[in-house]
């Protein structure tokens, strides 16, 4: 379920004094299956442009394109586009409304016409598949943790069976931990549901761990769209734009320049170790075979002076 921008400009408040171009110009196109990175800095365009995905808002000039038909064309069905583009916000306040967990999750499965009994499946298949613990599907959505909600706001579009899912800072706020536990089921959820995952992060070693594709929004234009290895190759010019690279890119780089031969593109921890362990049995191996060869040379010597 592919969904393809062409030519997209959103401005606001045009033809004022207030107006603003968000996002200007943007071609995209986002196939099926993919787990796409988009990052940027506060008010580079990348919340206005994923709202455009499954037509929250109408762009200024452009077409948006779901599977080829236009969005936005008379008699086209919004509805059921964003029951397949699952939007989960920032903020999961804005998206629980339920007295408990369990009946908000359900909302929308039978918004899209199940029975009860049929949503309540759904709605615990998803709360259970984001780490949401049965003994809290009874609670109320404004007694939960904040990770707690993330999890629920997450299950509630999950519940949907939505082919696209977008996910706008779903880390936000929370401890490490938190952030690992719902960032590792949601790498799990694409890898048994298959679906398409854009994932909104100003974390740059969460986008160097999951994604495969990188959008970088820069003053509403997409400044570099590749894997992350060639984006972060461009560090310093992600500097530039208010980003930075991982830590781990950096920490690379002064290996390298210090005369460490380790491999200055790796993003994540496992990489960066494997390529540091690598170097260091290098460096042996070249110490142990210049030491032998020192030895070889003295004995020589010493033969020859006898």
């Amino acid at each position: 379920m592919s969904i393809e921008l062409k030519n997209v400009t959103y401005t606001y408040s045009p033809g004022t004094s207030y107006e603003i171009h968000a996002v200007r110009d943007v071609s995209l196109l986002i196939p099926d299956g993919q787990f796409i990175g988009m990052i940027g800095h506060t008010g580079s365009g990348k919340s206005t442009l994923i709202q455009h995905f499954n037509g929250l808002i109408r762009p200024t000039s452009g077409t948006v394109l779901y599977n080829g038909e236009d969005v936005w064309a008379e008699n086209y069905d919004r509805k059921k586009l964003r029951s397949e583009v699952g939007l989960v916000f920032q903020y999961p306040e804005h998206q629980l409304f339920e007295n408990d967990v369990l009946s908000d999750v359900c909302f929308g499965p039978m918004n899209q016409g199940l029975s009860r009994q049929e949503a309540e499946k759904e709605a615990r298949k998803a709360l259970l598949q984001v780490g949401f613990k049965e003994k809290n599907f009874g609670k109320s959505p404004f007694e939960l943790s904040g990770g707690q909600k993330k999890r629920a706001a997450i299950a509630g579009v999950l519940a949907m069976n939505p082919k696209i899912l977008i996910l706008d800072e779903p880390t936000a706020g929370l401890d490490p931990k938190g952030r690992d536990d719902i960032l590792d089921q949601i790498a799990q959820l694409h890898k048994l549901r298959g679906i398409t995952i854009i994932l909104v992060s100003h974390s740059m070693e969460d986008i160097a761990k999951y994604v495969e594709r990188l959008i970088v929004m820069n003053h509403g234009q997409a400044a570099f769209d590749d894997t992350p290895k060639k984006v972060f190759l461009h560090y310093k010019e992600l500097e530039k734009m208010g980003l930075a690279a991982p830590q781990i890119t950096y920490i690379m780089h002064a290996l390298k320049e210090n005369g460490l031969d380790v491999d200055e593109n790796a993003t994540t921890v496992d990489e960066a170790r494997e390529s540091i362990l690598k170097a260091l049995k290098g460096n042996r191996s070249k110490q142990a075979q210049e030491e032998g060869s020192s030895g070889q040379k003295a004995e020589q010597e010493g033969r020859k002076n006898g």
